[in-house]
């Protein structure tokens, strides 16, 4: 099940806000609020429930014994343990096929892989866990006493398969003490509707144009129609990752909850580095604290950190070498940034840098997009104008005239100008005006999204599959 499906629309949502409010008492909303998100994990793979729970009941004992050996060695054991388990897991599940067929490919051997399913959202809620026994053994939070309240920061359906990452620190009051709270319920639901808008209305149509650009053969293809074929596909990743992100966001707080905003206008950006400050904060975050400064961040071999943190960065998008040559492509131009790039640009034009910028996130989201290397040099080799193709083909032209207003939008929207559009209302019009423009978006937005949702077929959701 997904956020912008009409079964999640009106029938799950509605019903879970329906008993979630029709309760008193935070334990009993906590109840409900957990059976709802095992519900909706199992909705699609009933079988992965299990090693959903088998996560939180590993963590939740571990938690308590770290907490309970507080200061001691022994509490080590229970940080190993966690990080055994959720790693191993995560290992078994989505790289052993990887992991089999590279043995196979080195020693020549005829290993049968195992053939799991990616449990859906093991990513995600296994960096969660993860997070929660590293900060209670470093003592910044104190272990959960309440296996119900631990499963549900887990277990949360809001942020469980696809992120924001939210840490337990972040969510820890909110576990505990929620107030119903009219005004921050109506910009929950406002945040939800300009997400799933953003997911419908733009990453849908980008995505089913850009796939009819990328999945033709490379004789077949025009340059121009590689580098539009891409630009649909780097308007698709935004608007598919950052409005589901949204609808998580607007649907945590529909319940209470504040987690905090995972993109900040990344196609903005004026280098790499300032884009990966914007993009999938939440995970820049997670690698940061947890990997690249206990490796010793900057002060240590930050150029071993960079590359080790960028490695991994890549793997954890997907079990194939594709993704760890895009780690590895992004370390090592965040690693000349670092070392005099960064000066040179603060003192370049400001189109300039963003030219540079989005150049390379291009390229970046080409290696991101072929898993199969000889596919992804045909298409560069396409891209950067070698061999015989035409230069325009005809189905570029059409397709953009046939779409040239959605196109302006989708790249406007790629811009900050929504921030000062917004400011900019505000202080043109009173609180009641507000309120109302407010619900007249939400209403527009979700209408538009309901009626494309009942005619699409197209409607993947990118991040799943890690």
């Amino acid at each position: 099940m997904v956020f912008s499906s009409l079964l999640f629309l009106f029938v799950f949502l509605p019903i879970c806000l329906a008993c979630y409010y029709a309760f008193p008492g935070r334990n009993l909303r906590n109840v409900i609020l957990a059976a709802f998100s095992l519900i909706f994990y199992a909705w699609g793979e009933p079988i992965w429930v299990s090693l959903l729970l088998i996560t939180a009941i590993v963590d939740y004992a571990n938690g308590r014994f770290i907490d309970f050996n507080r200061g001691q060695p022994i509490a080590k054991i229970g940080l190993y343990c966690s990080l055994l388990v959720n790693l191993g897991l995560l290992a078994t599940f989505k790289y052993s096929d990887f992991i089999v067929e590279n043995v196979n490919l080195i020693g020549g051997f005829d290993f049968q892989k195992p053939g799991f399913l990616l449990p859906v959202g093991i990513s995600f809620y296994t960096f969660q866990t993860v997070s929660y026994t590293l900060d209670v053994y470093r003592g910044e939070v104190r272990a959960q006493k309440s296996f119900l309240n631990f499963l549900l920061f887990v277990s949360s359906f809001h942020q469980l398969c696809a992120g924001p990452i939210v840490r337990y620190g972040h969510v820890a009051r909110e576990i505990e003490e929620r107030e119903f709270n009219a005004a921050q319920f109506s910009e929950g639901v406002t945040k939800f509707c300009k997400g799933l808008f953003k997911k419908v209305f733009f990453a849908n149509v980008a995505g089913s144009i850009g796939t009819s650009f990328l999945e033709i053969q490379p004789e077949q293809m025009s340059h121009a129609g590689a580098w539009f074929g891409l630009l649909m596909y780097t308007l698709q990743i935004y608007f598919d990752f950052s409005g589901y992100s949204d609808m998580a966001i607007g649907l945590g707080r529909m319940f209470g909850f504040h987690y905090n905003e995972n993109f900040n206008h990344p196609y903005a950006a004026t280098s790499l580095t300032d884009f990966w400050r914007r993009w999938h904060i939440s995970m820049g975050q997670f690698f940061r604290d947890y990997i690249y400064i206990p490796l010793g961040g900057n002060r240590n071999n930050s150029t071993r950190n960079i590359f080790i943190v960028w490695c991994l960065t890549g793997l954890w998008h997907g079990a194939s070498w594709n993704f760890v040559v895009w780690g590895l492509y992004f370390g090592t131009l965040l690693y000349i940034e670092k070392q005099f790039l960064l000066k040179r640009l603060e003192v370049a034009p400001a189109l300039l840098r963003h030219s540079y910028a989005l150049f390379f996130i291009l390229i970046g989201w080409a290696i991101f997009y072929f898993t199969d290397f000889h596919r992804l040099f045909q298409f560069l080799k396409v891209l950067f104008f070698v061999g015989e193709h035409d230069l325009i083909g005809y189905d570029v032209s059409a397709t953009m005239t046939e779409n040239i207003f959605w196109l302006a939008a989708a790249l406007l929207l790629c811009l900050p100008v929504a921030p000062w559009i917004h400011a900019s209302i505000e202080r043109m019009l009173g609180k009641s005006s507000r309120q109302v423009l407010q619900l007249a978006c939400s209403v527009i937005f979700l209408g538009v999204s309901v009626i494309l949702l009942v005619g699409q077929s197209y409607n993947p959701f990118i991040y799943f599959r890690f």
